[in-house]
């Protein structure tokens, strides 16, 4: 367990360190929490479907968990393989089991703490929770994405070799992860094979439960939200522990 914590604290302080990383993995949420949050908010407002900055907030709060994860996880396991710090940690006297079980704690804690920024600004540009009683739930679905991205930043890291190929692996990955979940247009009443698309999409159902805890609305059960995400998860991890421990330095 001392393994796991350490290696849980060294990932959270290493991204903390620099500032200029945390600054600038805010930049696409807030715009997209700004530019889309007040541009199409009247347009939205008109056509019956409420406030758009409500409805937009959740869906970028998973946006910033998403793409810190997914980044972090993925390109310090290659930054840590290229400079010797990973094979000073295989080679050390520690299942690997229990590494990637750190690593990958230290990089959703990083996420989290990454989306709860991201919720501090969308209270200040005017989002509102319906109910604090659902406050610990949405931390809680804030957590199952976070583990889920994570993993997967390690599963793709685990079979590349170089920065270049996993940036152009996760741009190909992760933006239509984020366009099909539903965070910037709601899922009801789609054409079939975009409803479909929705339907695989893992985040859709963090997208999702975080409505329904957050504000109350949804389009799938909460229910089905955390089902479907807490299976993906342990695929994920059962996956992202079999490619790392066959790692070769």
């Amino acid at each position: 367990m001392s393994a796991i914590y350490t290696l849980w604290l060294r990932q959270v302080k290493r991204y903390f360190r620099t500032r200029a990383r945390v600054i600038a993995s805010l930049g696409q949420p807030l715009m997209f929490l700004l530019a889309l949050g007040f541009g199409f908010g009247p347009i939205f407002q008109k056509a019956g479907q409420g406030n758009y900055i409500q409805f937009l907030a959740p869906g970028v709060i998973s946006m910033g968990i998403l793409f810190t994860a997914v980044f972090v996880s993925g390109i310090e396991l290659i930054y840590d393989r290229q400079f010797g710090f990973l094979k000073e940690l295989l080679v050390a006297p520690v299942p690997r089991i229990l590494i990637m079980a750190g690593r990958t704690l230290g990089g959703a804690t990083v996420a989290l703490l990454q989306g709860l920024i991201v919720g501090a600004i969308c209270l200040l540009a005017g989002f509102r929770v319906t109910s604090l009683a659902g406050v610990p739930i949405g931390l809680l679905f804030m957590a199952l994405v976070a583990v889920l991205f994570t993993a997967l930043g390690t599963v793709v890291a685990s079979v590349l070799s170089d920065f270049q190929a996993l940036q152009v692996i996760m741009n190909l990955l992760v933006m239509p992860i984020f366009f099909l979940s539903g965070a910037l247009f709601p899922l009801s009443n789609l054409p079939k094979a975009l409803e479909i698309a929705t339907k695989l999409d893992p985040l859709a159902y963090g997208v999702d439960g975080l409505r329904w805890a957050l504000i109350g609305m949804g389009h799938f059960s909460i229910a089905v939200d955390a089902a479907v995400l807490s299976t993906v998860d342990a695929v994920l991890l059962a996956l992202g522990s079999y490619l790392f421990s066959r790692i070769q330095l």
